[in-house]
């Protein structure tokens, strides 16, 4: 295949990200086997990442994550600042055939402003597209730049001028799913984790409390705001609070985590994060928001770890239930599900994954739907009759 595109990370965190990352993880997984199927990279990224590409650039030497807790006024201009590199760089050059971006409504914004002049564009939708109501309501990139999501759920729920942009969706994958369907079972602990950025939507403060109600052991792991280890928050003052992932944890968290039943371990990651997932009897998601992709989700089955949540968002997608995880619409019922999710066999969850979520099969995906992008952008117009 002779295509190039420009993969558009962000200004945010290096890539592969140094622990958690969601949308970084994400690329850090495609683009290899984009490259593998003979798709070139031009990687606009910050200095200290280390992908393999074909070529890199960017405008932040580091990753500028710790400044989104910094008024506005203090952090508007970063992801703008790295957008215009991006322009830049096209304007500079004749030689991209695609772009893919991942920033948030400004990689958006910035692509459609372009012009027809301006390479095709997909923009992939990472997040909760009830934000930017006035952007999403209004988009219109016309025949050049289309989005996709993450799972069909997220764009049922997506403004009606998103979904005209849409080319569909591609569920999220994990390395861990090749060859998950050989990987031997795992000794499993008796306690449960959970995975995920500390916030009110992923519901650690719910999660905290239904484990305290069955006496199942309750491991959260993923950071709070800026701070990836309990010692750095500890250290971080009073100012931390102004960032409110801070404020609910030290809120609603804190106060049930005792350090025994209920303990924080901050961002793991590697394969320290792969044993404490593997070792547990269910990975919980008491979700409170409509989960887009499901990262953690699929890391969990290709590990063999059933999965008990909240059904929603992208959760009846990607779990079988009763066979690899259990659902409910009932916060309360998640308690007796944890307590029953032993029954889930491991095997299954391990062979869901591998035959769904490797990166192989999400970079396949993709290349079709670049081909898709550059169709419908040069595609002649019919005239009205």
């Amino acid at each position: 295949m002779s295509l190039t595109v420009l993969m558009n990370a962000g200004p945010w965190l290096s890539v592969p990200p140094p622990g958690y990352g969601g949308i970084e993880n994400v690329i850090a997984t495609l683009v290899p086997e984009l490259r593998r199927l003979g798709v070139r990279i031009v990687f606009a990224s910050v200095g200290t990442s280390t992908l393999p590409v074909d070529e890199m650039f960017s405008v932040f030497p580091d990753g500028q994550f710790h400044a989104l807790q910094r008024p506005y006024n203090q952090v508007c201009g970063i992801s703008q600042a790295h957008l215009n590199g991006v322009v830049r760089e096209l304007h500079a050059r004749d030689d991209i055939d695609l772009v893919h971006d991942h920033v948030e409504a400004v990689g958006l914004a910035t692509l459609t402003a372009m012009g027809p002049d301006a390479p095709p564009a997909l923009h992939t939708l990472h997040w909760d597209l009830a934000k930017h109501p006035e952007l999403y309501g209004n988009v219109d990139g016309g025949d050049r730049v289309r989005v996709n999501g993450v799972s069909a759920s997220q764009l049922a729920r997506a403004p009606r001028a998103l979904q005209e942009h849409s080319v569909g969706h591609v569920h999220l994958s994990t390395p861990l799913a090749v060859g998950a369907d050989r990987r031997p079972a795992a000794a499993k602990g008796d306690y449960a984790v959970v995975l995920g950025r500390i916030n009110p939507g992923k519901g650690q403060d719910l999660g905290a409390r239904v484990a305290q109600r069955v006496g199942v052991p309750l491991v959260l792991a993923g950071p709070v705001g800026p701070y990836h280890r309990p010692e750095d928050l500890a250290a971080a003052g009073e100012e931390a609070r102004q960032n409110p992932d801070v404020r609910f944890f030290l809120e609603k968290v804190a106060p049930h985590v005792d350090g025994h039943l209920v303990r924080w371990v901050g961002t793991v990651a590697g394969q320290e994060r792969d044993d404490l997932v593997a070792g547990a009897r269910a990975t919980l998601f008491p979700l409170r928001w409509e989960e887009p992709g499901g990262t953690a989700v699929v890391e969990s089955l290709a590990l063999g770890t059933p999965v008990v949540s909240t059904a929603r968002g992208c959760l009846p997608e990607l779990i079988d239930h009763g066979r690899t995880g259990l659902l409910t619409t009932d916060e309360e019922e998640l308690g007796d599900l944890l307590l029953a999710a032993s029954l889930i066999d491991e095997g299954d969850c391990r062979r869901e994954a591998a035959a769904r979520f490797t990166p192989a099969l999400m970079a396949q995906r993709y290349v079709a739907l670049y081909e898709q992008v550059r169709q419908l952008a040069t595609a002649p117009r019919l005239q009205p009759v």
